[in-house]
Protein backbone atom coordinates (compact mmCIF):
# COMPACT_ATOMS: atom_id res chain seq x y z
CA UNK A 1 0.00 0.00 0.00
CA UNK A 2 1.59 3.09 -1.07
CA UNK A 3 1.65 6.22 1.79
CA UNK A 4 2.47 9.90 0.91
CA UNK A 5 4.92 11.81 3.05
CA UNK A 6 5.62 15.29 3.31
CA UNK A 7 9.23 15.21 4.61
CA UNK A 8 11.81 17.58 5.22
CA UNK A 9 14.73 15.83 5.06
CA UNK A 10 16.53 15.82 2.14
CA UNK A 11 19.67 15.63 -0.31
CA UNK A 12 20.83 18.86 -2.61
CA UNK A 13 20.98 17.69 -5.99
CA UNK A 14 21.43 18.93 -9.61
CA UNK A 15 18.72 20.18 -11.48
CA UNK A 16 19.24 17.67 -14.48
CA UNK A 17 15.28 16.75 -15.25
CA UNK A 18 14.11 19.73 -13.84
CA UNK A 19 13.36 21.43 -17.15
CA UNK A 20 11.74 18.28 -18.48
CA UNK A 21 8.63 18.92 -16.40
CA UNK A 22 8.42 22.33 -17.41
CA UNK A 23 8.04 21.70 -21.65
CA UNK A 24 5.06 21.26 -23.17
CA UNK A 25 4.85 17.78 -23.97
CA UNK A 26 4.71 16.58 -27.30
CA UNK A 27 2.33 14.08 -29.25
CA UNK A 28 4.24 11.45 -31.05
CA UNK A 29 3.54 8.58 -33.46
CA UNK A 30 3.96 5.34 -33.48
CA UNK A 31 7.20 5.28 -35.03
CA UNK A 32 8.73 8.09 -33.27
CA UNK A 33 8.12 6.60 -29.91
CA UNK A 34 9.19 2.89 -31.32
CA UNK A 35 12.51 4.79 -32.13
CA UNK A 36 12.44 7.05 -28.34
CA UNK A 37 12.37 3.60 -26.96
CA UNK A 38 14.76 2.08 -29.06
CA UNK A 39 17.01 5.32 -28.21
CA UNK A 40 16.52 4.17 -24.21
CA UNK A 41 17.63 0.82 -24.70
CA UNK A 42 20.35 1.39 -26.15
CA UNK A 43 21.49 3.51 -23.67
CA UNK A 44 20.43 1.02 -20.95
CA UNK A 45 22.81 -1.24 -23.13
CA UNK A 46 25.80 0.77 -22.44
CA UNK A 47 24.96 1.31 -18.75
CA UNK A 48 25.05 -2.43 -18.73
CA UNK A 49 28.57 -2.50 -20.37
CA UNK A 50 29.72 0.26 -17.95
CA UNK A 51 28.30 -1.92 -15.06
CA UNK A 52 30.56 -5.49 -16.31
CA UNK A 53 33.65 -3.35 -16.81
CA UNK A 54 33.86 -2.22 -13.27
CA UNK A 55 32.70 -5.58 -11.90
CA UNK A 56 35.41 -7.46 -14.00
CA UNK A 57 38.48 -4.11 -14.23
CA UNK A 58 37.58 -1.95 -10.68
CA UNK A 59 41.42 -2.04 -8.99
CA UNK A 60 39.32 -3.90 -5.80
CA UNK A 61 36.43 -6.61 -6.30
CA UNK A 62 33.03 -4.11 -5.76
CA UNK A 63 30.20 -4.89 -4.18
CA UNK A 64 27.32 -5.83 -6.93
CA UNK A 65 24.77 -5.04 -4.76
CA UNK A 66 26.50 -1.71 -3.71
CA UNK A 67 26.99 -0.89 -7.52
CA UNK A 68 23.22 -1.02 -8.09
CA UNK A 69 22.28 1.04 -5.34
CA UNK A 70 24.66 3.62 -6.02
CA UNK A 71 23.21 3.77 -9.63
CA UNK A 72 19.70 4.38 -8.67
CA UNK A 73 21.02 7.05 -5.71
CA UNK A 74 22.42 8.69 -8.61
CA UNK A 75 19.40 8.44 -11.10
CA UNK A 76 17.05 9.96 -8.59
CA UNK A 77 19.10 12.42 -6.93
CA UNK A 78 19.43 14.11 -10.78
CA UNK A 79 15.27 14.12 -10.32
CA UNK A 80 15.22 16.24 -7.35
CA UNK A 81 16.09 16.71 -3.89
CA UNK A 82 13.21 14.60 -2.04
CA UNK A 83 13.78 11.56 -4.41
CA UNK A 84 15.61 8.82 -3.25
CA UNK A 85 15.99 4.79 -3.24
CA UNK A 86 15.70 3.80 0.55
CA UNK A 87 17.42 -0.18 1.29
CA UNK A 88 15.63 -2.13 3.30
CA UNK A 89 17.53 -0.92 6.72
CA UNK A 90 16.75 2.40 5.56
CA UNK A 91 12.86 1.82 5.31
CA UNK A 92 12.69 0.08 8.42
CA UNK A 93 14.10 2.88 10.41
CA UNK A 94 11.76 5.76 8.19
CA UNK A 95 9.16 3.77 9.45
CA UNK A 96 10.17 4.20 13.15
CA UNK A 97 10.85 7.50 13.08
CA UNK A 98 7.42 8.19 11.69
CA UNK A 99 5.81 6.57 14.83
CA UNK A 100 7.14 8.84 17.06
CA UNK A 101 9.58 6.93 18.97
CA UNK A 102 13.47 5.83 17.73
CA UNK A 103 16.51 5.96 19.19
CA UNK A 104 18.94 8.63 18.92
CA UNK A 105 20.11 12.39 18.85
CA UNK A 106 16.58 14.31 18.08
CA UNK A 107 17.23 16.66 14.75
CA UNK A 108 16.38 16.99 11.24
CA UNK A 109 19.04 17.36 8.77
CA UNK A 110 19.71 18.05 5.16
CA UNK A 111 22.40 17.49 3.04
CA UNK A 112 24.04 20.33 1.22
CA UNK A 113 27.03 20.83 -0.80
CA UNK A 114 28.28 17.62 0.36
CA UNK A 115 27.97 18.34 3.68
CA UNK A 116 25.05 18.22 6.65
CA UNK A 117 23.00 20.68 7.56
CA UNK A 118 20.65 20.92 10.40
CA UNK A 119 17.42 22.03 9.58
CA UNK A 120 15.90 21.89 12.98
CA UNK A 121 16.73 20.07 16.92
CA UNK A 122 13.31 18.65 17.73
CA UNK A 123 11.57 19.81 21.43
CA UNK A 124 13.34 18.66 24.00
CA UNK A 125 16.05 15.94 22.42
CA UNK A 126 19.17 15.45 23.20
CA UNK A 127 20.40 17.63 20.06
CA UNK A 128 17.92 20.59 20.55
CA UNK A 129 19.38 20.62 24.83
CA UNK A 130 23.10 20.31 23.83
CA UNK A 131 22.69 23.44 21.82
CA UNK A 132 22.18 22.28 18.65
CA UNK A 133 20.72 25.40 15.98
CA UNK A 134 19.48 25.79 12.54
CA UNK A 135 21.93 25.91 10.23
CA UNK A 136 24.76 24.30 12.00
CA UNK A 137 26.83 21.86 9.90
CA UNK A 138 28.22 19.17 11.10
CA UNK A 139 31.55 18.12 9.51
CA UNK A 140 32.51 15.22 11.62
CA UNK A 141 30.65 12.07 13.01
CA UNK A 142 33.21 10.32 16.06
CA UNK A 143 35.76 12.17 14.75
CA UNK A 144 35.38 10.84 10.99
CA UNK A 145 34.65 13.33 8.51
CA UNK A 146 31.05 13.11 7.23
CA UNK A 147 31.75 14.60 3.36
CA UNK A 148 31.17 11.94 1.02
CA UNK A 149 28.39 9.81 3.27
CA UNK A 150 25.09 10.02 1.71
CA UNK A 151 22.14 11.52 3.70
CA UNK A 152 21.38 8.28 4.76
CA UNK A 153 24.54 6.55 5.88
CA UNK A 154 25.13 9.84 7.67
CA UNK A 155 21.65 9.52 9.80
CA UNK A 156 22.47 6.06 10.22
CA UNK A 157 25.74 7.05 12.14
CA UNK A 158 24.07 9.44 14.43
CA UNK A 159 21.51 6.91 15.63
CA UNK A 160 22.30 3.94 18.19
CA UNK A 161 21.21 2.57 21.01
CA UNK A 162 20.05 4.35 23.82
CA UNK A 163 22.27 5.76 26.41
CA UNK A 164 25.59 5.20 24.05
CA UNK A 165 27.70 8.39 23.20
CA UNK A 166 28.50 10.27 19.80
CA UNK A 167 30.81 12.74 19.42
CA UNK A 168 29.70 16.23 17.13
CA UNK A 169 31.99 18.81 15.53
CA UNK A 170 30.19 21.33 14.08
CA UNK A 171 30.82 25.11 12.37
CA UNK A 172 28.77 27.87 12.63
CA UNK A 173 28.48 30.78 10.93
CA UNK A 174 30.32 33.39 12.49
CA UNK A 175 32.40 31.10 14.17
CA UNK A 176 35.89 30.72 13.48
CA UNK A 177 36.43 27.38 15.73
CA UNK A 178 34.61 24.34 15.08
CA UNK A 179 32.16 23.26 18.27
CA UNK A 180 32.49 20.09 19.44
CA UNK A 181 30.15 17.91 21.83
CA UNK A 182 29.66 14.50 23.22
CA UNK A 183 25.74 14.12 23.58
CA UNK A 184 24.31 10.84 24.62
CA UNK A 185 21.90 8.90 22.39
CA UNK A 186 18.34 8.48 23.96
CA UNK A 187 14.98 6.73 22.77
CA UNK A 188 13.32 10.12 21.00
CA UNK A 189 9.91 9.82 21.94
CA UNK A 190 7.94 12.67 19.65
CA UNK A 191 5.19 14.03 21.15
CA UNK A 192 4.36 16.48 18.47
CA UNK A 193 1.86 18.03 20.08
CA UNK A 194 2.02 19.62 23.40
CA UNK A 195 -0.90 22.48 25.07
CA UNK A 196 -1.30 24.74 28.07
CA UNK A 197 -3.05 28.17 28.66
CA UNK A 198 -1.73 31.15 28.40
CA UNK A 199 -2.88 33.27 30.70
CA UNK A 200 -5.64 31.32 31.78
CA UNK A 201 -7.99 32.81 28.83
CA UNK A 202 -5.82 31.95 25.95
CA UNK A 203 -5.18 27.82 24.62
CA UNK A 204 -1.82 27.42 23.12
CA UNK A 205 -1.22 24.23 20.96
CA UNK A 206 2.61 23.73 19.46
CA UNK A 207 2.68 21.23 16.60
CA UNK A 208 6.64 20.05 16.50
CA UNK A 209 6.31 17.33 13.52
CA UNK A 210 3.30 15.69 12.09
CA UNK A 211 4.06 11.71 13.08
CA UNK A 212 1.56 8.99 13.37
CA UNK A 213 0.63 10.01 16.91
CA UNK A 214 -0.36 13.48 15.64
CA UNK A 215 -4.36 13.03 15.71
CA UNK A 216 -4.85 11.60 18.60
CA UNK A 217 -2.88 14.12 20.29
CA UNK A 218 -4.68 17.35 18.84
CA UNK A 219 -7.59 15.74 19.28
CA UNK A 220 -7.01 14.59 23.15
CA UNK A 221 -5.43 18.63 22.92
CA UNK A 222 -8.50 20.22 21.62
CA UNK A 223 -10.96 18.20 24.25
CA UNK A 224 -9.06 18.97 26.86
CA UNK A 225 -8.04 22.27 26.97
CA UNK A 226 -11.95 23.67 27.19
CA UNK A 227 -12.22 21.45 30.47
CA UNK A 228 -9.63 24.04 32.02
CA UNK A 229 -11.47 26.72 31.34
CA UNK A 230 -15.14 27.51 30.43
CA UNK A 231 -15.99 27.97 26.49
CA UNK A 232 -17.63 31.08 27.72
CA UNK A 233 -14.22 32.78 28.64
CA UNK A 234 -11.67 31.24 25.95
CA UNK A 235 -10.65 33.95 23.75
CA UNK A 236 -9.12 31.73 21.15
CA UNK A 237 -6.42 29.54 20.18
CA UNK A 238 -2.90 29.87 18.90
CA UNK A 239 -1.71 26.93 16.81
CA UNK A 240 2.43 27.21 16.39
CA UNK A 241 4.09 25.51 13.91
CA UNK A 242 6.82 26.86 13.95
CA UNK A 243 10.41 25.34 12.94
CA UNK A 244 7.68 21.95 12.23
CA UNK A 245 9.54 20.00 9.35
CA UNK A 246 6.45 18.22 8.09
CA UNK A 247 5.86 14.34 8.05
CA UNK A 248 2.64 12.12 7.36
CA UNK A 249 0.16 14.12 4.53
CA UNK A 250 -2.99 12.17 6.50
CA UNK A 251 -1.40 13.42 9.42
CA UNK A 252 -1.75 17.40 8.03
CA UNK A 253 -5.28 16.77 6.58
CA UNK A 254 -7.11 15.44 10.26
CA UNK A 255 -4.98 18.80 11.70
CA UNK A 256 -6.67 21.38 9.15
CA UNK A 257 -10.08 19.51 9.05
CA UNK A 258 -10.20 19.58 13.22
CA UNK A 259 -10.53 23.66 12.77
CA UNK A 260 -12.83 23.43 9.31
CA UNK A 261 -16.75 22.86 9.09
CA UNK A 262 -16.59 22.22 4.93
CA UNK A 263 -14.28 23.11 2.28
CA UNK A 264 -11.48 21.75 0.64
CA UNK A 265 -8.18 21.39 2.76
CA UNK A 266 -6.16 20.83 -0.08
CA UNK A 267 -5.43 19.10 -3.15
CA UNK A 268 -2.74 16.94 -4.58
CA UNK A 269 -1.68 17.54 -8.79
CA UNK A 270 -0.04 14.25 -10.09
CA UNK A 271 1.79 13.93 -13.56
CA UNK A 272 -1.54 13.22 -15.46
CA UNK A 273 -4.94 15.25 -14.56
CA UNK A 274 -6.76 11.84 -13.60
CA UNK A 275 -4.19 11.47 -10.69
CA UNK A 276 -5.59 14.76 -9.28
CA UNK A 277 -7.09 14.23 -5.59
CA UNK A 278 -8.68 16.44 -3.92
CA UNK A 279 -9.27 16.45 0.35
CA UNK A 280 -12.51 17.59 1.99
CA UNK A 281 -13.45 19.08 5.48
CA UNK A 282 -16.19 17.10 7.39
CA UNK A 283 -18.49 18.97 9.26
CA UNK A 284 -17.58 19.68 13.19
CA UNK A 285 -14.58 22.52 13.87
CA UNK A 286 -13.61 21.06 17.49
CA UNK A 287 -12.62 25.07 18.33
CA UNK A 288 -16.55 25.58 18.28
CA UNK A 289 -15.51 28.90 15.84
CA UNK A 290 -13.00 30.36 18.20
CA UNK A 291 -10.78 32.97 16.88
CA UNK A 292 -7.11 30.75 15.51
CA UNK A 293 -3.55 32.32 14.69
CA UNK A 294 -1.68 30.06 13.42
CA UNK A 295 2.65 31.06 13.68
CA UNK A 296 5.08 30.11 11.24
CA UNK A 297 8.28 30.66 10.01
CA UNK A 298 11.25 29.72 8.38
CA UNK A 299 11.53 26.67 9.29
CA UNK A 300 7.76 25.82 8.39
CA UNK A 301 7.71 23.30 5.72
CA UNK A 302 5.37 20.84 3.85
CA UNK A 303 2.63 19.44 6.21
CA UNK A 304 2.80 22.39 8.41
CA UNK A 305 2.32 24.58 5.48
CA UNK A 306 -0.46 22.63 4.55
CA UNK A 307 -1.95 23.50 7.76
CA UNK A 308 -1.45 27.20 7.39
CA UNK A 309 -2.30 27.40 3.60
CA UNK A 310 -6.04 25.66 4.31
CA UNK A 311 -6.98 27.86 7.44
CA UNK A 312 -5.55 30.90 5.89
CA UNK A 313 -7.42 30.19 2.38
CA UNK A 314 -10.56 29.66 4.11
CA UNK A 315 -10.03 32.94 6.66
CA UNK A 316 -10.12 30.47 9.37
CA UNK A 317 -7.05 31.90 10.56
CA UNK A 318 -4.78 34.39 11.42
CA UNK A 319 -1.03 33.97 9.97
CA UNK A 320 1.85 35.36 11.81
CA UNK A 321 5.57 35.79 11.37
CA UNK A 322 7.81 34.43 8.75
CA UNK A 323 7.27 33.20 5.60
CA UNK A 324 7.60 29.46 5.29
CA UNK A 325 10.03 26.61 4.04
CA UNK A 326 8.34 26.08 0.26
CA UNK A 327 8.18 22.83 0.20
CA UNK A 328 5.06 22.20 -1.93
CA UNK A 329 5.78 18.38 -3.22
CA UNK A 330 4.36 14.81 -2.36
CA UNK A 331 6.83 11.82 -2.32
CA UNK A 332 5.07 8.98 -1.99
CA UNK A 333 6.42 5.34 -0.90
CA UNK A 334 6.90 2.93 -3.24
CA UNK A 335 7.66 -0.57 -2.30
CA UNK A 336 10.09 -3.12 -4.44
CA UNK A 337 9.13 -5.93 -3.20
CA UNK A 338 10.66 -8.14 0.11
CA UNK A 339 14.04 -6.98 0.88
CA UNK A 340 14.30 -4.69 -1.91
CA UNK A 341 13.42 -1.45 0.43
CA UNK A 342 11.55 1.19 -1.24
CA UNK A 343 11.24 4.11 -3.48
CA UNK A 344 10.49 7.27 -1.90
CA UNK A 345 9.35 9.21 -4.88
CA UNK A 346 8.31 13.08 -5.88
CA UNK A 347 4.51 11.72 -7.32
CA UNK A 348 2.52 15.17 -7.10
CA UNK A 349 2.53 18.94 -5.68
CA UNK A 350 0.06 19.98 -3.56
CA UNK A 351 -1.78 22.94 -3.83
CA UNK A 352 -4.27 24.99 -0.84
CA UNK A 353 -8.03 25.70 -1.41
CA UNK A 354 -7.40 28.51 -3.58
CA UNK A 355 -5.08 26.43 -6.12
CA UNK A 356 -1.66 27.91 -4.98
CA UNK A 357 1.61 26.13 -5.41
CA UNK A 358 3.81 27.20 -2.61
CA UNK A 359 6.43 25.10 -4.02
CA UNK A 360 9.61 27.11 -3.85
CA UNK A 361 7.54 30.23 -2.29
CA UNK A 362 6.34 29.65 1.23
CA UNK A 363 3.08 30.69 2.51
CA UNK A 364 3.50 34.32 3.50
CA UNK A 365 2.12 35.75 7.10
CA UNK A 366 -1.05 37.71 7.35
CA UNK A 367 0.81 39.67 9.72
CA UNK A 368 4.47 39.54 9.54
CA UNK A 369 6.36 39.44 12.70
CA UNK A 370 10.64 39.36 13.26
CA UNK A 371 12.02 38.22 16.64
CA UNK A 372 14.31 40.39 18.26
CA UNK A 373 17.99 37.82 18.07
CA UNK A 374 20.86 37.90 20.23
CA UNK A 375 24.17 38.17 19.52
CA UNK A 376 25.02 35.29 20.02
CA UNK A 377 22.62 33.20 17.83
CA UNK A 378 22.63 36.10 14.88
CA UNK A 379 24.69 33.96 13.13
CA UNK A 380 22.33 30.63 11.60
CA UNK A 381 18.91 32.34 11.94
CA UNK A 382 17.35 31.95 8.83
CA UNK A 383 16.94 28.97 6.13
CA UNK A 384 17.32 29.81 2.52
CA UNK A 385 14.41 27.78 1.78
CA UNK A 386 13.23 25.08 -0.83
CA UNK A 387 14.49 27.18 -3.84
CA UNK A 388 18.26 27.31 -2.73
CA UNK A 389 18.27 22.92 -2.71
CA UNK A 390 19.88 22.22 -5.93
CA UNK A 391 17.34 20.35 -8.08
CA UNK A 392 14.45 21.74 -6.78
CA UNK A 393 10.67 21.72 -8.75
CA UNK A 394 10.92 25.55 -10.14
CA UNK A 395 7.62 27.50 -8.81
CA UNK A 396 4.88 28.37 -10.80
CA UNK A 397 6.08 32.02 -11.13
CA UNK A 398 8.39 33.95 -8.69
CA UNK A 399 10.24 32.35 -6.19
CA UNK A 400 11.13 33.51 -2.83
CA UNK A 401 13.94 32.90 -0.54
CA UNK A 402 14.42 31.89 2.95
CA UNK A 403 13.49 33.83 6.25
CA UNK A 404 14.04 34.20 9.61
CA UNK A 405 13.58 30.75 12.12
CA UNK A 406 14.43 31.87 15.45
CA UNK A 407 12.28 31.40 18.32
CA UNK A 408 13.16 32.54 21.46
CA UNK A 409 13.19 30.03 24.07
CA UNK A 410 11.63 32.20 26.92
CA UNK A 411 8.12 33.03 25.58
CA UNK A 412 8.50 36.18 27.34
CA UNK A 413 10.64 37.05 24.51
CA UNK A 414 8.87 35.71 21.74
CA UNK A 415 7.29 39.07 19.72
CA UNK A 416 5.05 36.45 17.28
CA UNK A 417 3.88 34.89 20.39
CA UNK A 418 3.18 38.35 22.10
CA UNK A 419 1.65 39.99 19.69
CA UNK A 420 -0.80 36.69 18.96
CA UNK A 421 -1.74 36.80 22.59
CA UNK A 422 -2.12 40.75 22.76
CA UNK A 423 -4.65 40.45 19.17
CA UNK A 424 -6.36 37.71 21.10
CA UNK A 425 -7.26 40.08 24.09
CA UNK A 426 -7.72 42.95 22.41
CA UNK A 427 -4.22 45.13 23.44
CA UNK A 428 -3.14 44.96 19.74
CA UNK A 429 -5.78 45.66 16.54
CA UNK A 430 -5.08 44.40 13.29
CA UNK A 431 -7.35 44.16 10.49
CA UNK A 432 -6.22 40.59 9.67
CA UNK A 433 -7.74 39.57 12.78
CA UNK A 434 -9.59 38.19 13.67
CA UNK A 435 -10.02 36.38 10.53
CA UNK A 436 -13.19 35.33 10.08
CA UNK A 437 -15.64 33.83 7.10
CA UNK A 438 -18.54 36.35 6.47
CA UNK A 439 -21.23 35.07 9.00
CA UNK A 440 -19.59 32.79 10.88
CA UNK A 441 -20.33 32.83 14.54
CA UNK A 442 -18.21 32.41 17.35
CA UNK A 443 -19.80 30.09 20.19
CA UNK A 444 -20.99 31.49 23.37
Amino acid sequence: MRKAFLMLVTTATSAALTLIATQPRTAFNGSSATAAAAGTYRQLSVFGDVFERVRTDYIDKPDDSKLLEWAINGMLAGLDPHSSYMDPKNLRDMQVQTTGKFGGLGIEVTLEDGFIKVVSAIDDTPAHKAGIMTNDVITHIDEEPVQGLTLSQAVEKMRGPANSKIRLKITRQGQDKPIELTIVRQIITVHSVKARLEGNDVAYIRISAFNEKTTDEIKKALNQLPTQISIKNLKGYVLDLRNNPGGLLDQAIFVSDAFLEAGEIVSTRGRKAEETQRFIARPGDLAKGKPIIVLINGGSASASEIVAGALQDHRRATIIGTRSFGKGSVQTIIPLGPNNGALRLTTARYFTPSGRSIQAKGITPDIEVLQDVPEEAKVGIDLRGESSLRGHLKAEGQEETGSQSYVPPDPKNDKALGMALDLMRGKQTHSAFPSKPPGRRAAK
